[in-house]
């Protein structure tokens, strides 16, 4: 065993000291805060763990974080921790989808753990854990060695030598995918810069065909800015059930008037699937309806997105539609979320707050 050096011992007493704070500390305030008693227990074995493995590369420290894991009934994959009035503890996500959950099924939020009832406003982050579990050892998915989790993303976007990057020359073919330690002598041996203009031209006319459609949808919203009938306004749909024996949730927004008419968005879970809370998976739909009679047929494009205040990710898709006095409902279309996680953000919130544009087409 290698001695420690007068550095290394001091980094070791310091640690040790931290620990003992923590643990002090969390046994004073078990009485008066069990959230806040965690947040303080959990920084104390953070320390412990960093003592036994100060290169965080050890099987003790992977053991230390997953039983740290285990304690909070959780695994440890967000930073932001909520905890109940109770003091258990839930990350965000797990919290997120517990509130998603219960809207879907149309029951009060619960802690899983002893059923005190949950909300944004009942419950609040707990920065002590945040800060332990910040620094308690992760491994890196590329290389399998373990780091902190707050220098985890950086090395695995900057500094790990196994991370998947690709070849310089992707800009004209070249498909290759590797670790970083490979990209400078398959660089040196890649065959696409000596490939002929007639083989370039191929492959670029492919890379023009994707960033065509990309762009096809910027120049249509630009092309719609030079409208002369635009309108715009804030939505707000509201959770409401429907009168089915097995009730299913929808949602819908009051009567809002955009270029003089009278409209309504109506919105639903994964086209009104019958158990939406049993799929991981989770996608909204929407229709918007015209309410006000109309002398002639009203085409218009519109397109739905995030209002100011939210955060959810939204890929703009623009829709078209000819309403009549006959038709005046479009069919249900997908609202553009990026993934299930954004849905179950706005499944958690009480209303779900948008921004509607409509572009009237002028024959």
């Amino acid at each position: 065993m290698t001695p420690k050096s007068g550095q290394e011992w001091g980094t070791v007493l310091s640690h040790l000291v931290l620990g003992v704070v923590s643990l002090h500390a969390a046994v004073c305030t078990a009485q008066a805060s069990r959230g806040a008693a965690a947040g303080f227990l959990l920084q104390a074995l953070a320390a412990t763990a960093t003592i036994l493995a100060p290169g965080l590369g050890t099987d003790e420290d992977g053991l230390a974080g997953a039983w740290v894991a285990t304690v909070i009934s959780l695994p440890l994959l967000a930073f932001d921790f909520h905890w109940c009035t109770n003091g258990h503890l839930m990350c965000a996500g797990c919290f997120i989808h517990l509130l998603a959950d219960a809207r879907l099924k149309e029951e009060q939020a619960t802690c899983p753990n002893c059923r005190c009832e949950i909300s944004k406003s009942l419950c609040c982050r707990n920065l002590a854990v945040e800060k332990a579990v910040s620094e308690l050892p992760s491994e890196c998915g590329f290389c399998l060695r373990q780091f902190p989790r707050s220098l985890l993303e950086r090395h695995q976007k900057e500094e790990c030598q196994d991370r998947v990057t690709q070849c310089k020359y992707k800009r004209i073919g070249c498909p290759w995918h590797g670790p970083f330690h490979e990209l400078t002598a398959h660089e040196a041996a890649c065959a696409h810069p000596t490939k002929t203009g007639n083989e370039l031209m191929e492959i670029l006319d492919e890379l023009d065909q994707g960033r065509r459609k990309e762009m096809q949808l910027y120049n249509s919203i630009f092309s719609l800015l030079s409208f002369e009938k635009i309108g715009y306004t804030e939505v707000q749909f509201r959770p409401y059930r429907t009168d089915d024996f097995i009730t299913r949730l929808y949602y819908e927004t009051p009567r809002f008037t955009v270029l003089n008419q009278t409209w309504v968005l109506k919105a639903r879970v994964n086209d009104s699937e019958r158990n939406p809370n049993l799929s991981c998976k989770r996608t909204l739909s929407f229709q918007l309806i015209l309410k006000s009679k109309v002398n002639a047929p009203l085409e218009c494009s519109f397109l739905l997105l995030k209002g100011p205040y939210d955060d959810v990710k939204i890929n703009p898709v623009i829709y078209h539609f000819v309403f009549t006095n006959e038709s005046n409902e479009t069919e249900y279309v997908p609202l553009p979320i990026t993934d299930s996680v954004e849905c179950n953000k706005l499944l958690a919130a009480k209303n779900i707050n948008l921004r509607l544009f409509l572009f009237q087409i002028q024959k």
